[in-house]
């Protein structure tokens, strides 16, 4: 009798889908878990303190925020490489109309969020009106967004607007970072939306085979336009995020945020092929990203490093996706 072609007499597939199948459900957990232990031997004084824990949080929470709008283009095996220059564009333009008198709660809403919503839009009917990749479109709007950030700003920063948006948007509730509770917020919100809406399961099946999502009545050029919308507010809201941390609105904040988020969505667990990943994945992935910049600076270790570190990281993890995953479908 004719052996299946899907098992060997060694076995070797059937452990190869058992591997993928493990990987997929606790592989990045055990990333964070290792790295909390190599850590804690590296910075046995300082790195489990609680206010250092709360430090990581919040360095990784702008990181979470991008790593999940970039996470949406990925699952429908695309890409969003103008995340940072879309922060920085929404954080200035929201700077300017608190300098010029806007009320803070306004400014957030038009400038900061409005902004990235408007930015997303673009990218997505872009990709929709030329039918080129998101990464081409998204790479010259990066270019454009920057450009448009540094001549409305002069090339300078932009500070001096009210004090009380930074004691709120920066502030502490209950001794937790406010950054913190609105990256978990958004990610709470994003996860819900992916696995409790009629509009989640419609991306993930664009994502992984977007003929057949076309042919089952799904509206891919709708989807990909909430697609980039989505990507674009979670920019402008990182956007919000990192003026209120940093107290001025930066004109190159955010060069090269976009590595480190598809990076923590990468590891995360997203497929770089589509169809596939977790919100929740990518926030273990961001936080993965901010424990080694955070171990890095202890270490006090060049920032450059940490450029390397992620490119390497994002290699690993495509590798192990394309050759535990693919292979066993």
């Amino acid at each position: 009798m004719m052996r299946s072609s899907t098992t060997s007499s060694t076995g070797e597939p059937r452990i190869r889908r058992d591997f993928a199948a493990i990987w997929q459900t606790y592989g990045t957990l055990g990333i964070l878990f290792l790295l909390f232990v190599l850590c804690s031997v590296a910075s046995p004084e300082y790195f489990l303190t609680r206010e250092n824990l709360l430090q990581v949080l919040l360095q990784s929470s702008v990181m979470v925020l991008l790593a999940c709008g970039v996470f949406f283009t990925i699952l429908i095996a695309g890409i969003d490489l103008s995340i940072g220059s879309a922060m920085a564009l929404s954080g200035m333009v929201m700077a300017k109309l608190m300098v010029a008198g806007m009320p803070f709660w306004i400014a957030i809403l038009v400038g900061g969020l409005g902004t990235g919503v408007v930015l997303g839009l673009v990218n997505g009917a872009l990709v929709n009106l030329t039918q080129l990749h998101p990464f081409i479109i998204t790479l010259g709007t990066a270019a454009i967004y920057r450009g448009v950030t540094l001549i409305i700003s002069d090339s300078r920063s932009v500070f001096g607007f009210d004090r009380a948006f930074v004691n709120i948007v920066a502030g502490r509730i209950v001794g937790i970072p406010v950054p913190i509770l609105i990256a978990a917020v958004v990610a709470g919100f994003l996860f819900f939306m992916t696995r409790f809406t009629k509009l989640g399961r419609n991306i993930y099946a664009l994502g992984g085979n977007a003929q057949a999502a076309f042919y089952s009545g799904i509206s891919v050029k709708l989807h990909t336009l909430v697609v980039f919308v989505i990507s674009g507010a979670c920019a402008g809201i990182a956007g919000i995020v990192i003026t209120a941390r940093t107290g001025a609105a930066e004109p190159n904040a955010g060069v090269g945020f976009e590595t480190f988020a598809i990076a923590s969505a990468i590891i995360g667990g997203t497929s770089f092929f589509g169809g596939r990943g977790q919100v929740t994945g990518v926030v273990i992935g961001g936080l993965i990203i901010g424990v080694i910049n955070n171990i890095l600076n202890l270490l006090n270790v060049e920032s450059y490093y940490q450029q390397i570190v992620m490119g390497a990281l994002i290699i690993a993890a495509v590798t192990v996706d394309k050759l535990f995953t693919r292979k066993t479908r």
